[in-house]
């Protein structure tokens, strides 16, 4: 059987990937070069291509539904053997597709539509696909799985938690067994034995931070033996029997063949430079009394006459003037490191970013006497992780808490760098359309925009401007008063978890009932989206990025208008924006949205602040929202805080190549 004109381009597309991620990367013509081919990727294999063949396995069908069990196993069997020697073509594709989504249908009752088997197959052919909140990913991502499967194994899927990683994995077991395949989760409580298992099945369900480090404790494991690229690409005869050679019978993570991400945006962009880091503590740390002191020293400070702060870019500068005033409340019997000039002012410098540029309830809680880092795209707590270099230290003595050791770093990795390792990535997520560039860019993935299995009927209405924080909740409790007294459930989108306990402070002063759902409250997360959709019901939440649970509504509250979200600040992506108004108007279900902002938002005071404070003097006095056009300030702002933040992951890619240059091969 001959390969067809696309498997061949693939073929070529797969060894240039290789020789180009782990050998130089492209630059002048080279570059050039893969441009054109990332392009002629596109056009094969665009929105045509998957539009005709989804129509083909839909036209299947009937076909498939006509087998019996015997039957279908048996020709699930012969496909899983074709597609195993990699003699698939795209009919067999076809067929493939036509053949899992029986399966579903059989196994789970549910038969992914036209639009999911779009994109399954993208992500077949190594493609991120965006797919609107409620269109289904969770079933999409089994199918193409299943696929990659039978292809190339094992597939990592990458989740945004443990509880979707054992949800997912448990749920669509059926589907994987029928199709000859196991899959497996990896969670946090995973234990050593179980892990080794695990990722020697054909799909393995995890999270990021899980599977990164894994693959750094391989590393540390093997040391100098390790072959970067023998242990990347072990052949899947040795993962299947379990033999991995001298020195690597106890190896996590036997190789990285394919992934598949979900929320793709958030991991590969969102926390694509955050550095996954093996460390151990130290076994006492000497510094402690240290941080203590540069808070005491760095509250003599004045503001502008001693130091300037760079919100936008987290960074504090001592003046000269600020430098003297140092040098002067040292005391005499102060040595050491003290009398280190650049040290002492890292110090102290590190102690003023963590009292202007780190605030609790927005970027870390303090939770039993410790500060818990809080994510700022999910709203989740981060108890298994600490800030760098003395950063975590200056916040806990800002608290007037035990400082805890620094820690001693074994390993690191950012994720950036890590799934750019992979021979095939995909994924999906619900706007991967504003990251189109920064995508295909760093990771030189394709990415397609699905079309929705129903027509969309979210209506959204004008954005409301407001000149103080004061105004904008008064508004907000106003808007919800309104959609309460019709009967339609509200989820309000706050950015941090202060904002989420003040809003709910005043809607209790006002006799609103309400849930909030921010990390303080995780624990009853499933409950409160459960509800969210019920009638009357307000839910107040902190960044619903990745919560991974659709909000369903209630019988009746339709024909009321569904689902009203209410947008109150701005993020540094727009993309969350979007990820939090797709909430509305799930699977063509009627839904509206608002975005309520006042110009004392973060993202304005950090990233437009002379934007806001003319605005602030233009309509000084003034009552009640300002013009539409005042929203421009902060589309500004979002666009240079989108635009400082994609500078410094490209940054960060280049280290990454020039550190793989540096490495010996």
């Amino acid at each position: 059987m001959t390969a067809s004109p696309i498997q061949s381009e693939m073929v070529l597309w797969d060894n240039l990937r290789t020789r180009r991620r782990f050998h130089e990367p492209l630059r002048g013509p080279d570059a050039v070069a893969n441009r054109w081919l990332t392009r002629l990727k596109h056009a094969r294999i665009g929105m045509r291509y998957l539009h005709q063949e989804a129509d083909a396995v839909v036209a299947m069908e009937r076909e498939w539904a006509e087998l019996g069990d015997t039957k279908l196993d048996e020709r699930v069997l012969k496909l899983r053997e074709v597609f195993a020697r990699r003699r698939h073509d795209r009919d067999l594709v076809r067929e493939g597709l036509a053949a899992v989504r029986e399966v579903a249908h059989r196994e789970t009752g549910e038969r992914p539509y036209r639009v999911q088997i779009m994109g399954a197959l993208g992500m077949f052919h190594g493609q991120i696909v965006e797919m609107v909140t409620g269109e289904g990913k969770t079933l999409t991502a089994a199918v193409a799985a299943t696929m990659l499967g039978w292809l190339r194994r094992p597939v990592h899927v990458i989740t945004v938690n443990d509880y979707l990683a054992e949800r997912d994995a448990d749920g669509r077991q059926p589907i994987f067994r029928r199709c000859g395949l196991i899959a497996a989760p990896v969670l946090n409580e995973t234990q050593p034995n179980e892990r080794i298992h695990a990722y020697r099945q054909p799909i393995v369900y995890t999270t990021q931070k899980e599977l990164v480090a894994d693959w750094l404790r391989d590393k540390l494991r093997l040391g100098r033996i390790a072959d970067p690229v023998s242990t990347r690409w072990m052949r899947e005869d040795e993962v299947a029997a379990g033999s991995f050679g001298v020195g690597r019978s106890e190896v996590l993570v036997p190789g990285l063949h394919a992934v598949v991400v979900d929320e793709a945006d958030a991991v590969l962009i969102d926390e694509a430079v955050t550095p996954l880091i093996i460390a151990q503590p130290r076994q006492e740390d000497a510094q402690a009394e240290l941080y203590g002191r540069a808070r005491d020293l760095a509250r003599e400070l004045a503001l502008t006459k001693d130091y300037t702060v760079e919100l936008a870019k987290r960074r504090v500068r001592l003046t000269p003037a600020g430098r003297a005033r140092l040098t002067s409340l040292l005391e005499p019997q102060e040595h050491g490191i003290w009398r280190a000039e650049r040290r002492r002012e890292e110090l102290i410098e590190q102690a003023l970013v963590a009292t202007h540029c780190f605030h609790k309830g927005e970027h870390y809680q303090i939770v039993e006497d410790q500060v818990v880092i809080v994510d700022e795209y999910t709203g989740r707590f981060m108890a298994d992780r600490q800030w760098e270099h003395g950063l975590h230290q200056s916040v806990e003595a800002k608290h007037d808490l035990e400082v805890t050791a620094d820690r001693d770093t074994l390993a690191s990795m950012s994720f950036q760098r890590f799934f750019r390792q992979y021979k095939h990535l995909c994924g999906m997520t619900g706007t991967a359309a504003d990251a189109k560039a920064e995508l295909e860019t760093t990771y030189r993935v394709p990415v397609r925009v699905i079309p929705t299995n129903r027509p969309l009927q979210r209506t959204r209405l004008p954005d409301i401007i407001l000149r103080t924080d004061q105004e904008k909740w008064q508004w907000v409790v106003q808007e919800i008063e309104e959609m309460n007294r019709q009967g339609r459930p509200v989820l309000v989108g706050t950015r941090c978890i202060e904002a989420s306990e003040e809003l709910g402070a005043l809607l209790t002063s006002r006799g609103i009932e309400h849930q909030v759902l921010n990390a303080v409250h995780h624990q009853v997360e499933a409950q409160i989206i459960e509800k969210a959709g019920q009638r009357g019901e307000v839910t107040v939440a902190t960044n619903m990025a990745g919560r991974g649970t659709d909000i369903k509504l209630a019988t009746g509250v339709a024909e009321l208008g569904g689902l009203h979200v209410i947008l109150t600040e701005r993020h540094r992506a727009s993309r969350i924006d979007r990820q939090l108004i797709g909430r509305a108007g799930r699977q063509g279900d009627p839904g509206s949205a608002r975005v309520i902002i006042s110009l004392e938002d973060d993202v304005i005071v950090k990233h437009a602040p002379r934007a806001g404070r003319l605005l602030k003097q233009w309509f000084a006095g003034k009552s009640g929202p300002l013009p539409l056009w005042a929203v421009r300030a902060f589309d500004i702002a979002q666009q240079r805080t989108q635009r400082q933040a994609f500078q410094g992951r490209l940054g960060v890619m280049r280290r990454d190549e020039d550190l793989d240059q540096s490495l010996p091969r």
